[in-house]
């Protein structure tokens, strides 16, 4: 069987699950139904070897068995591109495993898409590696690793430190006051530095101390016991940290230490487009929700836009989820690439019988190992309850959320690691926006169509999956995804409002929502356009030909920099979603009557706001007493210079030109003496 030009290898694993080849066959559009193996690894494993003959793309229904499958490709000498995928934890082993079927045509269709790779980043550790911690135990973690990296040892405290016999790791002892950098490029100032004393005898002796003394090191192994240097340290490449007291925990790092050695490629998580990007203009702070969110400080402000460092970020996509414009957005995988498995999902489940669809969003550490506990231990996933792989669930937004609702999803479970609860702020504020928006429109339940699962315990997270649920059935749509946020957002917003049990135009949203419109207090404006300058996403705009202020709702992120540039104070905010079509739409919030010159009748300004400033001026201002100084506040700038010149001496004048004198004239006696010079 082939789907999308890939030769299909499927197993029932020893008749562990059960498979129907004819839905399966034609969910997929094949010309003909696999042949089910059932001892693919073993006495068949000759099925595999021949698959690669051909040279085309091959693709095999096991994860388990991934390792003996590429070693048969390497003996046979084939360079086939081979793709696995794991339909028994998945799907087949599970109470339902006889309903199974429509949801492993689901996991092939979804894992035979392409997806374009992540850009990476070169990182060079030349294996300078810094140990900090307490004593002997620091010294014996520095001496273990002298043989494969260049190690220095920092020491908190030296009471237990036995003086080495030889010498082969330097020693120090003081404080980190300071961490900065990643790895292969730490900075750390130190406070109560000082080198060890050569001839220390029975005890540890060190130099005079000082503060403030710098360094530099590609790895740092922290078993201080202390705080960590860096926050969510977990995340922060090159430096390890441990208990001083685990011992397994340690040996770890140890292992995974000595080989930080070298050039490594590390993914671009995010892409940013910093002229979407609605941070700030004109040294006034509008978004700072990417760094709010960041757990490991990767974004700093950088004029009107951020800076993210590739180098420090760790891949949570939390800025790309809450960045209201998708000037941060997550590129492993892009949001095109989550609505392409989404569709193929959904609509590949949908074709092979499957009914009444869940999405589980899942890790690849955390989830896969609770979903392989459900298998192995309970019940397995529900039959209609299909799991999505991505990077980090995290990076999973409200319009990723919606067009899953769009595409057919009933409900969608987001299954985090408990111990990312820290970092989850920003994902809890996209699902919150979502139900607002679903409840909005009348749908019932929106609490529990959009979870967030933080269980450890396999058996908790098993109860809530298995759970039932009398909600309305969505009804499936289909559309072209984009990676433009919004639009996305906007696309599956529409399509659920068409058939919502309460069709909204204007949907009411919390302050602090990316989306709404802003209001204008027509009395107290002056027209400015101040604002106009200062919106970032261009969804406020003047008229070139007429005093206006105009609007593009759609565009708007509620960023706030419009109400704090206002000099008169009269902009203020209101948080919507408009499903109407005057939210794309230039509508316009304010006018006055163009003001026209009185000399030469041009437009030139707003009428309102010449006779504010004349009557401000007039007669109260030394420069404008009488009434034909008044008159040019009326006028255009042309007419205003020109006025002025003609009727004062022109400033640009020269007096008469004074004859030149030469030798002669001295000589002669024509020339005033007084002017030599």
């Amino acid at each position: 069987m082939k789907v999308q030009d890939r030769n299909i290898l499927v197993c029932d694993c020893e008749k562990t699950m059960t498979i129907d080849a004819d839905p399966m066959t034609k969910a997929l559009g094949a010309d003909a139904p696999p042949f089910v193996h059932s001892y693919l690894c073993r006495a068949q494993a000759e099925s595999f070897t021949d698959s690669l003959k051909d040279g085309e793309p091959v693709m095999v229904c096991c994860t388990q068995e991934a390792p003996l499958f590429r070693e048969l490709a390497e003996e046979s000498g084939s360079e086939t591109d081979i793709r696995f995928v794991n339909i028994r934890e998945r799907a087949g082993w599970s109470e339902e495993t006889t309903s199974a079927t429509p949801k492993m045509a689901a996991l092939l269709a979804g894992a035979a898409l392409d997806t374009a790779p992540a850009r990476s980043l070169t990182l060079s550790s030349q294996g300078v590696c810094l140990v900090y911690g307490e004593g002997q135990n620091a010294l014996d973690i520095a001496s273990r690793l002298s043989g494969r990296l260049s190690v220095s040892v920092l020491l908190t405290t030296s009471d237990d430190a036995i003086p080495p016999a030889v010498v082969d790791v330097p020693v120090y002892k003081g404080e980190i006051a300071a961490a900065a950098g990643h790895f292969g490029a730490f900075e750390i100032v130190v406070n109560g530095y000082a080198p060890v004393v050569p001839s220390s005898r029975q005890q540890l002796d060190f130099t005079t101390p000082r503060d403030g003394a710098a360094s530099t090191c590609d790895i740092i192994i922290d078993v201080s016991g202390r705080a960590p240097l860096f926050p969510q340290s977990d995340r922060r490449d090159g430096y390890f940290r441990a208990d001083p007291a685990d011992r397994a925990a340690i040996a770890e790092i140890l292992f995974e230490a000595t080989d930080m050695v070298g050039e490594f490629e590390k993914p671009l998580y995010v892409d940013y487009d910093g002229h979407i990007c609605a941070h700030a203009r004109n040294q006034k702070t509008g978004c700072t929700r990417c760094l709010d969110a960041c757990p490991v400080s990767a974004i700093s402000p950088d004029g009107d836009t951020v800076k993210i460092n590739p180098a420090i970020c760790g891949g949570c996509g939390s800025c790309a989820s809450v960045c209201p414009s998708g000037a941060v957005s997550y590129a492993m995988p892009s949001r095109t690439g989550i609505i392409d498995r989404l569709k193929a999902l959904l609509t590949t489940f949908r074709t092979a019988g499957g009914k009444d669809a869940e999405i589980v969003i899942h890790d690849a550490g955390h989830g896969d190992q609770m979903i392989s506990a459900l298998a192995r231990f309970g019940r397995g996933l529900p039959a209609h309850v299909i799991p999505l792989s991505v990077n980090e669930v995290t990076a999973i937004g409200h319009e990723s959320l919606l067009t899953a609702l769009t595409l057919g999803a009933q409900r969608i479970w987001l299954l985090i690691d408990p111990k990312r609860r820290d970092e989850i702020t920003g994902l809890e504020e996209q699902v919150s926006l979502a139900r607002m928006l679903m409840s909005g429109m009348g749908y019932d339940g929106a609490e529990a169509r959009l979870s967030i699962i933080d269980e450890q315990d396999p058996d908790a997270v098993e109860a809530l999956l298995w759970q039932k649920q009398d909600l309305e059935l969505l009804s499936a749509h289909d559309f072209i995804g984009s990676n433009n946020k919004r639009q996305v957002a906007r696309t599956a917003l529409w399509l659920l409002n068409a058939q919502a049990p309460d069709p909204q135009e204007i949907i009411a949203l919390e302050a602090g929502a990316p989306y709404g419109r802003i209001k204008i207090d027509t009395d107290g404006c002056t027209m400015c356009l101040a604002c106009t300058s200062a919106c970032p996403m261009g969804a406020i705009r003047d008229n070139p030909e007429l005093p206006q202020v105009r609007f593009v709702e759609q565009d708007c992120v509620q960023c706030g920099l419009c109400v704090s540039t206002c000099p008169e104070g009269v902009i203020s905010l209101e948080a919507r979603f408009n499903l109407g079509n005057d939210a794309m739409s230039l509508v316009t919030l304010n006018e006055e009557e163009p003001a026209e010159c009185v000399r030469c009748g041009k437009p030139f300004g707003s009428k309102g706001t010449i006779e504010r400033i004349a009557k401000q001026l007039a007669g109260k201002h030394y420069m404008f007493k009488s009434k034909d100084a008044q008159e040019l506040i009326r006028m255009c700038d042309t007419c205003r210079i020109e006025v002025q010149a003609d009727s004062m001496p022109d400033p640009f004048a020269m007096g008469e030109r004074p004859q030149v004198r030469v030798t002669e004239d001295y000589l002669d006696g024509k020339a005033d003496s007084d002017d030599d010079t």
